[in-house]
């Protein structure tokens, strides 16, 4: 529409279309009566100003609230690139408000597009995709904006304050900026608009996302799915994991089987950039903490580890293949799933001398081949029958410092502790490990390189392991330094310094007025 308009204003037809647009508005202004001026008044009153201004802060709440971070910041930058925009081109087109016609109400610069509209179409088009879910009550909500729209544009057309063309051009603006941004950069199929409680890395695998599912493991794996369930939610934050229900083999012996999954999407992918970036921020830069560039190659490494993990003699699920849900977005690592294990933190997983001794043999194992884990914690660390198992390799690491490696043994020690107490899991420890071993474990490991889980469990119980630990030791080691400082920490710090303070800046501006 507004190309249309430069072309017109190109073209030396603004005549006719003023003509046009005066005839509209004096054939409404024929019909004005102070009943029906009141009422266009009140009906006018979302494009005031003021009321844009409480849409904005009520908005801009609720998403900080709901901490739903990328829809704020894209509707926070769709909606300058449309204000800036529509106020540039006003100035550029130079339109006069309607000539032979009484302009009732207030009204300010140029006419062409009308910028009320555009404010109020972006910010209501944007609250729509924001805050409102996906289906039929955003269908609904759809409904709902396009109402207010026309109510308000009837009635600044009445007051004459804009012509109908700036109206349209306004509202096709307003409407088709946010729309594509919003289905560009926050598709609902990644970054869904929901408010139940639980984490944004879990996705929804129920409608076409689970039908792909199954789908794929049928012509990929030939594993025949009659289900597909969020399993472990509460131990998982950087993939959706699954049980899954499967047809058994015909010599099987039994109706069904299940199979466990994690789900990978590009959501993830970004989660882990955003969490490492963070890290090196915090921290700089810890040992093998560059992020991935595809879900293809994140999930591809998780599936070579638990491999490798399997065929070194690790307790660690079967791998059973990686499944394409969606080319370079999608992707499913199908294992093994342990029916009947228990996380170790359970209460009525059986933690006894043999399963200490095995999870001190894993990671006795893990140094020999070169292995470290990097998340061992209570939801990692399983209980089957007597049996210990490790799951999620996602961040094991190949050919590991002597540091990680003594991380991991210092976790293993306090998760096994987390049921039984340090004085006995110490004594089994040094079975396998020297005094020296042990004191190196704990001296590299606090705060940070424990596993949040792991850390929030130690609170709960109130006790201080760590410091149990290193009490029942000979002697002490001073603490390995974590903090690495380089040019690359340095340059980071001073760019996010910069955009925290422009964002301020804006912010500040926003909230005084969003036009």
């Amino acid at each position: 529409m507004l190309v249309s308009w430069v072309v017109v204003v190109l073209t030396h037809s603004v005549a006719f279309f003023d003509l046009v647009d005066t005839r509209v508005l004096q054939g409404l202004a024929s019909v004005r009566s102070p009943l029906l001026t009141d009422v266009a008044e009140v009906a006018g009153v979302l494009g005031t100003g003021r009321a844009i201004h409480v849409l904005w802060l009520v908005n801009l709440l609720v998403l900080v609230v709901s901490r739903r971070w990328r829809h704020l910041f894209v509707w926070i930058g769709v909606g300058l690139l449309v204000t800036n925009t529509a106020t540039a081109l006003s100035h550029a087109l130079q339109r006069p408000r309607p000539y032979e016609v009484e302009v009732l109400g207030t009204w300010s610069g140029f006419s062409m597009p009308s910028v009320p509209m555009t404010v109020l179409a972006t910010f209501l088009i944007g609250s729509l995709y924001s805050l409102v879910p996906a289906g039929r009550l955003r269908d609904a909500g759809k409904w709902v904006v396009w109402g207010l729209l026309l109510v308000t544009a009837s009635s600044r057309l009445y007051l004459a304050q804009d012509h109908p063309t700036d109206v349209l051009a306004g509202v096709v603006l307003g409407v088709a900026a946010p729309l594509a941004a919003f289905r560009m950069l926050t598709p609902n199929e990644v970054y869904p608009v929901t408010y139940r409680r639980g984490s944004p890395a879990h996705l929804d695998v129920s409608g076409a996302r689970g039908e792909a599912v199954v789908r794929a493991l049928r012509d990929q794996l030939g594993l025949v799915a009659t289900s597909v369930t969020p399993f472990g939610l509460a131990g998982s934050g950087g993939s959706t994991p699954l049980r899954i229900t499967v047809e058994a083999a015909d010599d099987a012996g039994q109706e069904e089987s299940y199979v466990f999954g994690k789900l990978y999407a590009v959501t993830h992918l970004r989660s882990d950039r955003w969490f490492k970036l963070g890290r090196t921020l915090l921290y700089g830069r810890l040992e093998d903490e560059k992020p991935y560039h595809s879900v293809r190659r994140l999930v591809q490494y998780e599936d070579y580890v638990l491999r490798l993990l399997h065929d070194a003699g690790l307790p660690v699920p079967h791998p059973l293949g990686i499944v394409e849900i969606t080319p370079e977005r999608e992707y499913l690592l199908v294992t093994e799933f342990l029916q009947g294990a228990r996380e170790i933190g359970d209460p009525e997983a059986v933690v006894d001398d043999a399963v200490i001794d095995q999870g001190l043999a894993v990671v006795r194992r893990m140094w020999e081949i070169g292995m470290a884990h990097r998340d061992v914690k209570p939801a990692n660390v399983l209980v089957r029958d007597g049996t210990l198992f490790l799951i999620d390799s996602a961040f094991a690491e190949v050919r590991p410092s002597p540091w990680r490696q003594a991380v991991d043994l210092a976790n293993m020690l306090l998760v096994l502790a987390l049921r039984t107490d340090a004085a006995r899991v110490l004594a089994r420890a040094r079975l396998q490990f020297s005094d020296e071993e042990l004191a190196e474990a704990f001296a590299a490991t606090r705060g940070l390189t424990m596993p949040s889980q792991l850390r929030r469990m130690l609170r709960a119980q109130g006790r201080d392991l760590h410091e149990d630990f290193l009490a029942l030791l000979p002697y002490r080691l001073p603490p390995v330094r974590i903090q690495r400082w380089s040019w690359r920490r340095a340059g980071l710090c001073l760019v996010t310094a910069l955009a925290l303070a422009v964002l301020l800046a804006v912010t500040v501006g926003l909230l005084g007025s969003p036009l």
